[in-house]
């Protein structure tokens, strides 16, 4: 079964906004003791649309009394090159540096385990949000991973809510397990232990 968010955005946002906003959702309620993590799926050619949905979701939420924290995954890996000192002059050998040794810088600064994951982490603790946002994922591929920051997120982010909202398709193959489908044309056979949220309900 492949499930992706109605290609109505402002629907299926009024739709996010009443789940997340919900007393359920925010006692992470019938989740079989499985991790309080969500995948909120949409078409990629409506990315730039969702662009603006997900801050004024989480504006809207946090005005309602659900603190929410939004993280940007590509602002993180600027965040890292610049504290790293890192930032210009990437960008100045840009031109003249080979694509594996760029990418290679990339992954390097932005390990989802030792680097990305710690900065979400002090970020949480600095914030007291009730629900963790996570954008930016196409914008950060193929040197940062989904299913890595998912992964890794399991060890501080065990507490709050978090929903990944993602270019693409989150899937279910009968024996096989969910997958993520990065805008509907990369698969990956990882397994996630993530919930669909067009699945949840108030």
């Amino acid at each position: 079964m492949q499930s992706r968010a109605d290609e109505n955005l402002d629907q299926t946002f009024e739709n996010l906004f009443k789940v997340i906003g919900s007393e359920r959702f925010l006692a992470r309620s019938g989740l079989g003791n499985e991790l309080p993590f969500f995948i909120s799926a949409f078409h990629p050619s409506l990315q730039p649309k969702a662009d603006a949905l997900v801050p004024a979701l989480a504006t809207r939420l946090n005005n309602g009394g659900v603190p929410v924290l939004l993280l940007d995954l590509y602002d993180l890996t600027v965040e890292l090159l610049r504290s790293r000192n890192r930032w210009d002059r990437l960008l100045e050998k840009e031109s003249s540096t080979s694509r594996a040794q760029f990418f290679k810088t990339l992954q390097n600064v932005t390990d989802a385990k030792d680097q990305l994951v710690p900065l979400i982490a002090s970020k949480l603790v600095a914030s007291p949000s009730q629900v963790l946002f996570v954008t930016g994922v196409g914008l950060v591929y193929p040197y940062v991973r989904s299913h890595n920051v998912l992964e890794n997120l399991q060890s501080v982010a065990k507490q709050i809510s978090t929903v990944l909202f993602f270019p693409g398709d989150y899937s279910f193959i009968e024996g096989k397990g969910s997958y993520l489908k990065l805008f509907g044309a990369l698969p990956d056979d990882r397994y996630y232990r993530a919930f669909n949220i067009a699945d949840f309900h108030p």
